[in-house]
């Protein structure tokens, strides 16, 4: 896979970008990773990517051309038969970032990501440009750096090869709709308190039905709408009914 960040700190990225699993990543050639400084197709002199809005108010907008032109200098390079790319657009009025959409770009070849400052974008950046819109919460940051570290993080570690464990990304929370089921490692017992023995049974069906009910349980008592987005078995629902006779509802 090939990411491209454009940002106007790229410096904000060397740190993520090198070290743990993004940078095992890219050292084993699964994803290469890339910020480019849009204020370097600026055009101008003083390297201006923004402006004042037209029709008055307050903070500054960026300006359309920098970013038409950075996305379409990384697009000459493409080979001819290359699929396009997502351009994705982080901002606050975006879809709402999940384990699903991160499933559906990690199927990708090419991602570009467009993160922004100052008062917002060009209309005509959503409009022409970009093939989604993401956010991830309903919260102001002061620019889409940090929001693109996070979709990348959780992309990239979806990618074959680069989890040392390719059934982690599978179970974690999320995955499967729910969420992630307790986890335990020795000591088996630490101040008193011991690991479930279902866990130490050797019993793979039993630890595996522990699991799946253990990880409802987390759903419904802290998570309860997700529950409403899976299909569950007739197994789950009678296990769900036994977990609300335990919580005494």
């Amino acid at each position: 896979m090939k990411v491209d960040v454009l940002t106007l700190f790229p410096e904000m990225f060397s740190g993520v970008f090198g070290t743990s699993i993004l940078g095992k990543a890219q050292d084993k050639g699964i994803v290469s990773l890339k910020p480019v400084n849009f204020r370097d197709y600026a055009g101008n002199k003083h390297g201006t990517v923004d402006d004042t809005p037209y029709g008055g108010g307050g903070g500054m907008v960026l300006k359309p051309d920098p970013i038409f032109r950075a996305v379409e200098d990384l697009l000459s390079v493409q080979p001819a038969n290359a699929p396009a790319p997502r351009i994705i657009l982080m901002c606050p009025q975006g879809e709402s970032f999940s384990q699903r959409k991160a499933e559906e770009l990690a199927k990708e070849e090419h991602l570009i990501f467009i993160c922004g400052h100052y008062e917002g974008y060009d209309e005509r950046i959503r409009e022409h440009l970009v093939t989604d819109e993401l956010s991830i919460g309903d919260y102001v940051l002061t620019g889409g750096e940090l929001p693109a570290m996070v979709v990348i993080d959780s992309v990239v570690r979806l990618l074959p090869g680069v989890l040392g464990n390719e059934t982690s990304a599978i179970s974690d929370s999320f995955s499967t709709g729910l969420l992630e089921y307790p986890h335990y490692t020795r000591p088996v017992e630490f101040r008193g308190w011991k690991v479930p023995d279902i866990l130490l049974s050797g019993h793979h069906a039993n630890v595996a039905d522990w699991r799946r009910k253990e990880a409802l349980r987390r759903t419904w008592l802290r998570r309860p709408d997700l529950l409403e987005h899976i299909e569950l078995t007739p197994k789950d629902r009678k296990w769900l009914q036994e977990i609300q006779a335990e919580q005494g509802e």
